[in-house]
Protein backbone atom coordinates (compact mmCIF):
# COMPACT_ATOMS: atom_id res chain seq x y z
CA UNK A 1 0.00 0.00 0.00
CA UNK A 2 1.22 3.41 -0.62
CA UNK A 3 0.08 6.73 0.49
CA UNK A 4 -2.60 8.33 -1.28
CA UNK A 5 -2.96 11.25 -3.10
CA UNK A 6 -5.58 12.58 -1.15
CA UNK A 7 -3.40 12.48 2.38
CA UNK A 8 -4.09 16.13 2.84
CA UNK A 9 -7.34 16.34 2.47
CA UNK A 10 -8.05 13.09 4.64
CA UNK A 11 -5.65 15.05 7.44
CA UNK A 12 -8.73 18.37 6.74
CA UNK A 13 -11.46 15.74 7.59
CA UNK A 14 -9.89 13.79 10.17
CA UNK A 15 -8.95 17.05 11.63
CA UNK A 16 -12.55 18.51 11.18
CA UNK A 17 -13.68 15.57 13.05
CA UNK A 18 -12.14 16.44 16.13
CA UNK A 19 -12.90 19.93 15.67
CA UNK A 20 -16.76 18.71 15.87
CA UNK A 21 -16.24 17.40 19.33
CA UNK A 22 -14.22 19.90 21.50
CA UNK A 23 -16.23 23.34 19.06
CA UNK A 24 -19.27 22.24 21.43
CA UNK A 25 -17.72 21.94 24.85
CA UNK A 26 -17.81 25.00 27.15
CA UNK A 27 -15.06 26.35 28.99
CA UNK A 28 -15.24 24.10 32.33
CA UNK A 29 -15.36 21.41 29.82
CA UNK A 30 -12.04 22.24 28.01
CA UNK A 31 -9.95 21.56 31.43
CA UNK A 32 -11.79 18.00 31.64
CA UNK A 33 -8.36 15.37 32.29
CA UNK A 34 -7.61 13.06 29.65
CA UNK A 35 -5.80 9.73 30.07
CA UNK A 36 -2.55 11.28 29.87
CA UNK A 37 -1.27 12.57 32.96
CA UNK A 38 -1.61 16.06 33.57
CA UNK A 39 -3.31 17.00 30.45
CA UNK A 40 -7.00 17.80 29.87
CA UNK A 41 -8.47 18.39 26.48
CA UNK A 42 -7.03 21.98 26.19
CA UNK A 43 -3.57 20.63 26.50
CA UNK A 44 -4.23 18.35 23.61
CA UNK A 45 -5.45 20.39 21.14
CA UNK A 46 -2.44 23.09 22.49
CA UNK A 47 -0.28 20.38 21.24
CA UNK A 48 -1.55 19.65 18.25
CA UNK A 49 -1.72 23.65 17.19
CA UNK A 50 1.89 23.63 18.00
CA UNK A 51 2.86 20.42 16.05
CA UNK A 52 0.71 22.24 12.66
CA UNK A 53 2.58 25.34 13.31
CA UNK A 54 5.72 23.30 13.31
CA UNK A 55 4.74 21.61 10.31
CA UNK A 56 4.00 24.58 8.54
CA UNK A 57 7.02 25.93 8.98
CA UNK A 58 8.87 22.97 8.13
CA UNK A 59 6.86 23.11 4.59
CA UNK A 60 6.93 26.80 4.11
CA UNK A 61 9.97 28.25 5.37
CA UNK A 62 12.91 25.30 5.68
CA UNK A 63 16.06 27.07 7.23
CA UNK A 64 13.34 28.88 9.61
CA UNK A 65 12.85 25.51 10.92
CA UNK A 66 15.68 24.24 11.33
CA UNK A 67 16.83 27.12 13.58
CA UNK A 68 13.86 26.42 15.34
CA UNK A 69 14.97 22.74 15.96
CA UNK A 70 18.59 23.65 16.86
CA UNK A 71 17.84 25.61 19.64
CA UNK A 72 15.62 22.48 21.32
CA UNK A 73 17.18 20.58 24.03
CA UNK A 74 17.77 17.22 24.86
CA UNK A 75 14.78 17.22 27.10
CA UNK A 76 11.42 15.56 25.40
CA UNK A 77 8.52 16.86 27.68
CA UNK A 78 10.56 20.14 28.06
CA UNK A 79 10.72 20.81 24.22
CA UNK A 80 6.43 19.79 23.78
CA UNK A 81 5.55 22.31 27.16
CA UNK A 82 7.08 24.98 25.51
CA UNK A 83 6.07 24.76 22.14
CA UNK A 84 2.85 25.20 23.35
CA UNK A 85 2.97 27.13 26.33
CA UNK A 86 1.51 29.86 24.66
CA UNK A 87 -1.51 28.15 23.10
CA UNK A 88 -2.62 26.25 26.06
CA UNK A 89 -2.90 29.44 28.48
CA UNK A 90 -5.60 30.92 25.31
CA UNK A 91 -9.48 31.31 26.68
CA UNK A 92 -11.24 27.78 24.56
CA UNK A 93 -12.47 29.92 22.00
CA UNK A 94 -9.49 31.66 21.34
CA UNK A 95 -7.34 28.59 21.06
CA UNK A 96 -9.78 26.88 19.04
CA UNK A 97 -9.24 29.62 16.86
CA UNK A 98 -5.58 29.15 16.65
CA UNK A 99 -5.12 25.75 16.11
CA UNK A 100 -7.84 25.90 13.06
CA UNK A 101 -5.66 29.30 11.91
CA UNK A 102 -2.70 26.81 12.09
CA UNK A 103 -3.32 23.70 10.82
CA UNK A 104 -4.92 25.54 7.85
CA UNK A 105 -1.90 27.02 7.29
CA UNK A 106 0.26 23.77 7.61
CA UNK A 107 -2.25 21.78 5.24
CA UNK A 108 -1.82 24.89 2.59
CA UNK A 109 2.05 24.80 2.96
CA UNK A 110 2.39 21.17 2.34
CA UNK A 111 -0.01 20.97 -0.65
CA UNK A 112 2.20 23.37 -2.06
CA UNK A 113 5.43 21.18 -1.93
CA UNK A 114 6.69 20.05 -5.27
CA UNK A 115 6.28 16.04 -5.79
CA UNK A 116 8.99 14.21 -4.46
CA UNK A 117 10.89 17.68 -2.28
CA UNK A 118 11.66 16.35 1.01
CA UNK A 119 10.53 18.14 3.60
CA UNK A 120 12.76 19.08 7.14
CA UNK A 121 11.71 17.15 10.16
CA UNK A 122 12.24 16.44 13.66
CA UNK A 123 14.02 12.72 12.87
CA UNK A 124 14.58 13.23 9.23
CA UNK A 125 13.57 15.19 6.07
CA UNK A 126 10.13 13.23 4.86
CA UNK A 127 7.87 13.69 1.73
CA UNK A 128 5.38 16.21 1.67
CA UNK A 129 2.84 13.47 2.13
CA UNK A 130 4.63 11.60 4.55
CA UNK A 131 4.73 14.17 7.17
CA UNK A 132 0.86 14.74 6.16
CA UNK A 133 0.39 11.39 7.21
CA UNK A 134 2.60 11.91 10.52
CA UNK A 135 0.02 14.69 11.05
CA UNK A 136 -2.98 11.99 11.11
CA UNK A 137 -0.69 9.98 13.81
CA UNK A 138 -1.12 13.38 15.90
CA UNK A 139 -4.61 14.28 15.30
CA UNK A 140 -5.48 10.52 15.93
CA UNK A 141 -3.67 10.16 19.08
CA UNK A 142 -4.74 12.67 20.52
CA UNK A 143 -8.30 12.96 19.11
CA UNK A 144 -8.49 9.62 21.46
CA UNK A 145 -7.53 11.19 24.57
CA UNK A 146 -10.30 13.55 23.90
CA UNK A 147 -12.91 11.05 22.89
CA UNK A 148 -11.89 8.75 25.88
CA UNK A 149 -12.08 12.16 28.36
CA UNK A 150 -15.37 13.05 26.92
CA UNK A 151 -17.03 9.16 26.57
CA UNK A 152 -17.49 9.49 23.31
CA UNK A 153 -16.94 6.58 20.86
CA UNK A 154 -15.41 7.38 17.43
CA UNK A 155 -16.35 5.79 14.40
CA UNK A 156 -13.27 4.75 12.04
CA UNK A 157 -13.07 5.46 8.72
CA UNK A 158 -10.42 4.34 6.06
CA UNK A 159 -8.66 7.73 6.15
CA UNK A 160 -6.94 5.18 8.96
CA UNK A 161 -4.62 4.14 5.98
CA UNK A 162 -2.48 7.14 6.28
CA UNK A 163 -1.76 6.47 9.75
CA UNK A 164 -1.63 2.34 9.04
CA UNK A 165 0.97 3.41 6.23
CA UNK A 166 3.32 5.50 8.21
CA UNK A 167 3.26 3.26 11.29
CA UNK A 168 4.68 0.48 8.78
CA UNK A 169 7.19 2.80 7.84
CA UNK A 170 8.24 3.63 11.37
CA UNK A 171 8.33 0.14 12.22
CA UNK A 172 11.54 0.32 13.87
CA UNK A 173 10.24 3.70 16.00
CA UNK A 174 9.78 1.46 19.14
CA UNK A 175 13.00 -0.12 19.48
CA UNK A 176 14.83 3.15 18.94
CA UNK A 177 12.85 4.64 22.11
CA UNK A 178 13.49 1.72 24.15
CA UNK A 179 17.52 1.71 22.76
CA UNK A 180 17.01 -1.69 21.08
CA UNK A 181 18.69 -2.88 17.91
CA UNK A 182 16.09 -3.53 15.26
CA UNK A 183 15.88 -7.24 14.71
CA UNK A 184 17.24 -8.31 11.22
CA UNK A 185 14.14 -9.57 9.97
CA UNK A 186 10.87 -8.87 7.74
CA UNK A 187 7.36 -8.13 9.16
CA UNK A 188 3.81 -8.71 7.20
CA UNK A 189 1.06 -6.60 8.04
CA UNK A 190 -2.73 -7.82 7.31
CA UNK A 191 -4.39 -4.76 8.17
CA UNK A 192 -8.36 -4.83 7.70
CA UNK A 193 -9.80 -1.60 7.05
CA UNK A 194 -12.90 -0.26 8.66
CA UNK A 195 -14.63 -0.78 4.54
CA UNK A 196 -13.49 -4.33 4.57
CA UNK A 197 -10.34 -3.87 2.35
CA UNK A 198 -7.30 -5.69 3.15
CA UNK A 199 -4.43 -3.20 3.69
CA UNK A 200 -0.96 -5.69 2.97
CA UNK A 201 2.67 -5.35 3.66
CA UNK A 202 5.96 -6.58 3.28
CA UNK A 203 7.03 -10.35 1.89
CA UNK A 204 3.59 -12.47 1.65
CA UNK A 205 6.11 -15.39 3.03
CA UNK A 206 7.39 -13.57 6.08
CA UNK A 207 7.58 -15.88 8.88
CA UNK A 208 7.08 -12.61 11.60
CA UNK A 209 2.88 -11.23 11.12
CA UNK A 210 0.56 -8.53 12.51
CA UNK A 211 -3.23 -9.20 11.45
CA UNK A 212 -5.63 -7.32 12.91
CA UNK A 213 -8.52 -4.43 12.40
CA UNK A 214 -7.02 -0.94 11.50
CA UNK A 215 -8.78 0.98 14.15
CA UNK A 216 -6.71 -1.20 16.78
CA UNK A 217 -3.68 -0.92 15.04
CA UNK A 218 -3.65 2.57 15.17
CA UNK A 219 -4.76 2.61 18.51
CA UNK A 220 -1.65 -0.05 19.26
CA UNK A 221 1.01 2.54 17.63
CA UNK A 222 -0.32 5.93 19.07
CA UNK A 223 -0.29 3.55 22.72
CA UNK A 224 -3.31 4.76 23.40
CA UNK A 225 -4.93 0.97 24.23
CA UNK A 226 -2.85 -2.08 25.45
CA UNK A 227 -2.59 -4.70 23.77
CA UNK A 228 -3.89 -6.98 25.80
CA UNK A 229 -7.59 -4.67 24.98
CA UNK A 230 -6.91 -5.48 21.44
CA UNK A 231 -7.64 -7.95 18.50
CA UNK A 232 -3.94 -7.86 16.93
CA UNK A 233 -2.57 -10.88 16.40
CA UNK A 234 0.68 -12.13 16.11
CA UNK A 235 2.65 -15.16 14.60
CA UNK A 236 6.26 -15.11 15.75
CA UNK A 237 8.13 -14.18 18.71
CA UNK A 238 9.67 -10.93 16.90
CA UNK A 239 5.93 -9.93 15.76
CA UNK A 240 4.70 -10.80 19.09
CA UNK A 241 7.25 -8.65 20.71
CA UNK A 242 6.49 -5.86 18.46
CA UNK A 243 3.59 -5.96 19.78
CA UNK A 244 4.56 -4.89 23.08
CA UNK A 245 6.71 -2.23 22.40
CA UNK A 246 4.86 -0.74 18.82
CA UNK A 247 4.92 2.95 18.41
CA UNK A 248 4.96 5.32 15.56
CA UNK A 249 6.57 8.58 17.30
CA UNK A 250 9.85 8.59 18.22
CA UNK A 251 9.58 10.40 21.57
CA UNK A 252 9.81 8.48 24.49
CA UNK A 253 7.58 5.63 25.04
CA UNK A 254 5.77 6.64 28.01
CA UNK A 255 3.81 4.88 30.40
CA UNK A 256 1.02 3.99 27.39
CA UNK A 257 -2.43 2.36 29.13
CA UNK A 258 -3.45 -0.54 31.35
CA UNK A 259 -5.10 -3.53 30.67
CA UNK A 260 -8.31 -3.79 31.19
CA UNK A 261 -7.92 0.32 31.36
CA UNK A 262 -10.85 0.61 28.74
CA UNK A 263 -13.41 -1.92 27.73
CA UNK A 264 -12.79 -3.08 24.29
CA UNK A 265 -13.88 -7.40 24.41
CA UNK A 266 -10.59 -8.32 23.26
CA UNK A 267 -10.74 -11.75 20.84
CA UNK A 268 -7.65 -14.28 21.84
CA UNK A 269 -4.40 -13.32 20.59
CA UNK A 270 -1.39 -15.73 19.91
CA UNK A 271 1.23 -15.13 22.89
Amino acid sequence: MTQAPDVIADLTAESEALDALVAKLDAEQWDTPTPAHGWAIRHQIAHLAATFRLAGLAAAQPAAFQQVVSRLSDDFDANVAAAMADFVVEPPAVLLSRWRTERATAEKALAAVPAGQPVPWLVRPLPAPVLAAAGMMEVFGHGQDVADALGERRTPTDRLGHLVGFAVRTWDFGYLARGLTPPDVEFRFEITAPSGAVWAFGPEDAEQRITGPAEDFCLLVTRRRHRDDLTMTAVGDEADHWLDIAQAYRGPAGTGRSPGQFSRSPQPQSR
